[in-house]
Order: structure tokens, then C-alpha cells, then sequence
């Protein structure tokens, strides 16, 4: 299975694999990094594609960063993409189905599943209150895509920050193609400054998710808020992030006793995101006691 990334030798993953291979019962399977820079040429992703597709000792990938560009370069390689795939319009996990390349993107079921998690330890429902996620980029925009069409228990508004422009467009490009229009209400809003997404927060109702999307507190220092920020009471805070200062994750922590929060961290949609990956590639199932062999292995 190959891992493509821009420095994957530093990922927890690779250190852990071998772990996980033994847990899951997978003799002599190998990670192998691939490395490419973010302005890698379309010439790269296609060779990377081709590789895995003509190798029978290749099974499949996961892509981490190069998922939108994977796809766009290399999508006519693939025999099938999923519905997902074409819906998010990336590629993060690649794999083989009888003979046949598949391209699928896991980011909108990894994110019901993580936050069926978090509502399960307290019995709760998204549909007590509103959501607010802080950023528009591929994360943001797989919540958007399974909030509007894979979930069953979903807030009654969903509000999309993020400063850049051009990342609010392709959310809205995204909200274009998929099906349901209306039938959940989402704004996507523009603001430029942490102070804005404070004062959207603030107008949060109780039981109120909000999401850390951004690299804020993984690639920079800092948070999407203000230390001024005030969560929602009872509400659910998941950072996305697992590595970085996690400035967000401490802000949440620092009111989870006032506020009754329930607090997600980004480890957990890191393991669901590769256990779903690893499962698909190498056609296993990965079940409950199996998905702990995964979380037992951080140490």
C-alpha cells in the first residue's frame, strides 16, 4: 500500500503500520511513502496512478494532501470514482475491486463516523442545536457533503467560515452539485478576521457543534478564535488536527467543566480516516476490536 504525501516520513502512520498490519492480520504487507511537493506536476500524480494500477503487488493508496490534485490530473486513469469521489471532486483513498482501479474520497463517511462517536459517549443529537465550522477547504467542504446527504441525525443549521474567498467558492460549487438543495440550511460566510468567528459563535444556541477545519494550529501557530471565545453550553468542540500546537483543542479544554462541553481531538478522525483506508485496500474488515488494535498502537 503506498502513502502519498509531501513529507511522509515524518507521519505517525509509518511508524505504526507495522502494528497495525500485525493486528489486522496482514502478513508481509508494507506502507511505502511517496513524497511529492503541493505543486507537484500532473505528470507526477499520473505516473504515481499508473504505478499502482499496473503493479500487482499493489493494492492501493492513501492520498493526504494531493487529494484534489490527484484527482484532477489522474481521474481518467481510474476505472470507476465513486459517487463520493465525484461529488468532492478528490481522490484519498485508492484501491482495487476485481481487477478494476477505484478512486473514492472517504473524508464525508470519516466524518459521520467520528461524530458518531463524539454523540455516542454522551448520548446526544446534532439536532439540539446549530454548527459552525471554521474553515472551507476539504475538510470543511466532506462535513458540508455528508451533513446535506449521509446524515440521519444532523443540526438544523450548518454555518461555513473561512477567509479566503476562493475556498467559499468552491464550497458553494460544491453545494451546487449536491442533491437536497434546501432541504438544509447552510451559509457560507466571509470573514477576516478571528473576532468575526467569535461573534458567530456567540450567536450559537446551546448543544452547538463547532468544528476546527483549518490548519490553524497544525501548519500556523494559533486558532480560528479569539482567547475571548465563548463555546456553546453543553456543546461539542472537535478539533480536526491531531499534530501542532492545537491552540483550538486548549481553548476548548479550558471551558469544557463551565461550559459541559464534549470535547473530539483529531487522533480519532485520523485512525477512523486510515482504518476505513487500510480496510478498503486490502479488503478486511475493520470492526470494532480490530478498530482498537488501531487506537492501542499510539503509544
Amino acid at each position: 500500500m503506498y502513502f502519498i504525501g509531501v513529507k511522509t516520513a515524518g507521519s505517525a502512520a509509518l511508524r505504526m503500520f507495522p502494528r497495525w498490519a500485525q493486528g489486522l492480520g496482514l502478513e508481509n504487507a508494507q506502507l511505502v511513502g511517496l513524497d511529492f511537493p503541493l505543486d507537484a506536476s500532473d505528470r507526477l500524480y499520473r505516473e504515481a496512478v499508473m504505478l499502482i494500477k499496473d503493479d500487482p503487488l499493489s493494492l492501493g493508496a492513501l492520498v493526504t494532501s494531493h487529494k484534489i490534485r490527484l484527482r484532477n490530473a489522474a481521474g481518467d486513469l481510474f476505472d470507476e470514482l465513486t459517487e463520493d469521489s465525484r461529488l468532492v471532486q478528490e481522490v484519498s483513498c485508492i484501491y482495487k475491486w476485481d481487477g478494476r482501479l477505484i478512486g473514492h474520497a472517504t473524508d464525508p463517511s470519516v466524518s459521520g463516523r467520528a461524530l458518531g462517536r463524539l454523540c455516542g459517549t454522551i448520548g446526544a443529537s446534532l439536532r439540539d442545536g446549530q454548527a459552525l465550522c471554521l474553515g472551507s477547504g476539504g475538510a470543511g467542504q466532506s462535513l458540508l457533503a455528508y451533513f446535506r446527504t449521509k446524515a440521519e441525525d444532523r443540526p438544523e443549521r450548518l454555518f461555513v467560515v473561512d477567509r479566503d474567498p476562493g475556498q467559499l467558492e468552491k464550497a458553494q460549487a460544491l453545494l451546487d452539485r449536491l442533491p437536497g438543495a434546501g432541504t438544509f440550511p447552510v451559509e457560507l460566510v466571509l470573514t477576516k478576521s478571528a473576532e468575526e468567528n467569535d461573534e458567530i459563535l456567540a450567536r450559537l444556541p446551546a448543544h452547538s457543534l463547532v468544528v476546527n477545519a483549518t490548519g490553524v494550529g497544525k501548519d500556523i501557530p494559533g486558532s480560528p478564535l479569539t482567547g475571548a471565545a465563548v463555546f456553546p453550553d453543553h456543546g461539542i468542540a472537535w478539533e480536526l488536527n491531531y499534530r501542532g500546537d492545537l491552540e483550538f483543542l486548549r481553548q476548548a479544554r479550558e471551558q469544557q467543566q463551565e461550559r459541559h462541553l464534549t470535547i473530539g481531538d483529531g487522533w480519532q478522525y485520523f485512525l477512523l480516516s486510515w482504518a476505513l483506508i487500510v480496510g478498503m485496500v486490502f479488503n478486511v474488515s475493520v470492526d470494532e476490536r480490530r478498530f482498537a488494535v488501531l487506537t492501542g498502537a499510539r503509544a
